[in-house]
C-alpha cells in the first residue's frame, strides 16, 4: 500500500510540474508570430520566456547550453521558414548548426525533446501557439531538467558524469 501512495504522489508532482522554457525567436518572423498570437489573444502556455534575436542563424549554440545549465527545462529556437530569411541564408546556417548541436546534446546525454527548433512566419500566430503547446507537453513529459552540469559553491561549473 505504501508503494501505491508513493506512486500516486509522484503522479501528482508530475501533473503539477510546469516547465521553464527559454525561446530564442528571430526578430523578423518568429517574434512577430508570437506578437501576432498575443495581439490575436490566442492562448498558449505561460511556460515560455521569449528572447528576441536578430536571426536564428546568428544564434550561438552556447546560449542553449547556458540556458540548460542555468535551470531551463527546455529550449525553443525558432526562425523564418527556409527561403524566407530576412538575411537571405540565415535559417540555412541555423539548420546546419542545430543539426550538429542536436547530435552533440544526444552524445552528452541531454534528452532529445529538451531542445526544439521550428520555423514560424510573422503571419502564423496560431502556429506559434501550437509550437509552444507542443514543446511544453514534450518537456513536461520529460520532467524537470536534472542538468548535465554541476554548479559548485565558488561558481565554477563541471560536467556531470553518468
Amino acid at each position: 500500500m505504501g508503494d501505491n501512495c508513493q506512486a500516486n504522489h509522484c503522479e501528482e508532482e508530475q501533473k503539477e510540474f510546469e516547465p521553464k522554457i527559454v525561446a530564442f525567436l528571430c526578430n523578423w518572423c518568429s517574434y512577430a508570430g508570437a506578437d501576432l498570437a498575443g495581439v490575436s489573444r490566442i492562448q498558449y502556455p505561460p511556460t515560455v520566456r521569449i528572447i528576441r534575436i536578430p536571426c536564428s542563424g546568428r544564434m550561438n549554440p552556447l546560449y542553449i547550453l547556458k540556458a540548460l545549465s542555468n535551470g531551463a527545462d527546455g529550449v525553443l529556437v525558432s526562425g523564418c521558414h527556409p527561403g524566407d530569411c530576412h538575411y537571405i541564408s540565415g535559417n540555412y546556417v541555423a539548420r546546419r548548426k542545430f543539426a550538429v548541436l542536436k547530435s552533440f546534446l544526444k552524445f552528452v546525454g541531454v534528452e532529445e525533446d529538451r531542445v526544439n527548433f521550428s520555423w514560424v512566419s510573422a503571419a502564423e500566430g496560431g502556429r506559434f501557439a501550437e509550437v509552444v503547446k507542443g514543446v511544453t507537453e514534450r518537456v513536461r513529459k520529460l520532467g524537470p531538467n536534472k542538468g548535465i552540469f554541476t554548479r559548485h559553491e565558488g561558481g565554477s561549473v563541471n560536467a556531470q558524469s553518468n
